[in-house]
């Protein structure tokens, strides 16, 4: 099967040594789970990675692929001067997701950045190590309604299944930023039901549910994950998989889950 592997990380910038120095430790449970995901990843030797952020260019009417050639890592802005990663695109694909978009009607944009957003370049630090030959399609979701997320799923998905590469999917998306009253969104007692709601219907496999969740309760949780999720599920409709969580925390008033689907 050409999907052989899928995953939800989180991105805090502190895992990044240069960025994180001490302060990495307070989410070591999170950096322990990424370093497990990547050697499950290096075992499925993907030759593409096709990563969904919640920080490349996030348009109101329309989800967005960046096309560059290659793509550098840049953490200036969080003081990082020394990570410059390099990453090729898959152009062969990212054309053949772009031509069914057209013909599906499904509205997506293309744009080039040499330089990767964060949403992205975390993950990808972690779970890359091992892979220096791999492609990758850096891909954001935009601020359409949520079904129009699981039917773009479903069109890459069609088109994943379609090529002979062995493609991975990584959701890249944080839970809740209001777990804590020191959190970055401050406290909401929604955060915390938030994160505990999207982990059941996930391993529940209730895509309906997490679909559906109240945009209010969405919006007090100041969550920036579920639309990178619904991407993923849409992509993960009829495929047998069983959902395994390698972590969860939420120290810093933010809900870091790290999981892999374990594709049969």
């Amino acid at each position: 099967m050409p999907l052989v592997f899928a995953a939800i990380t989180p991105h805090p910038p502190i895992l990044i040594p240069d960025i994180g120095k001490d302060n990495i430790k307070k989410i070591q449970v999170t950096r322990e789970a990424l370093e497990k995901m990547e050697e499950d990843l290096y075992v499925a030797k993907p030759d593409t990675i096709l990563i969904i952020s919640p920080h490349g260019r996030i348009l109101p009417d329309a989800f967005s692929i960046n096309t560059n050639p290659t793509y550098t890592v840049d953490l200036r802005e969080f003081g990082d001067l020394t990570t410059q990663t390099q990453y090729q695109s898959d152009m062969t694909m990212i054309a053949r997701i772009s031509n069914e978009a057209k013909l599906k009607e499904i509205p997506l944009a293309l744009y080039t950045d040499q330089a990767l957003d964060y949403g992205s370049a975390v993950p990808l630090h972690y779970l890359t190590k091992h892979l220096p030959k791999v492609k990758i399609i850096p891909l954001s979701y935009s601020l359409l309604e949520p079904k129009q997320h699981l039917n773009f799923g479903y069109l890459l998905k069609e088109e994943i299944m379609s090529t002979n590469h062995r493609v991975a999917v990584i959701a890249s998306g944080d839970l809740s930023h209001a777990l804590t009253s020191d959190a970055p969104a401050g406290f909401s007692p929604e955060g915390k039901k938030f994160d505990e709601t999207l982990m059941e219907n996930l391993k529940s496999h209730n895509t309906s549910a997490l679909l559906n969740l109240e945009p209010q309760i969405c919006e007090s949780a100041a969550e920036c994950g579920r639309r990178s999720f619904l991407i993923l599920l849409g992509i993960l409709q009829r495929v047998n998989y069983n959902l395994k969580i390698l972590s969860y925390e939420g120290p810093l008033g933010v809900g870091y889950l790290v999981a892999e689907f374990a594709l049969e």
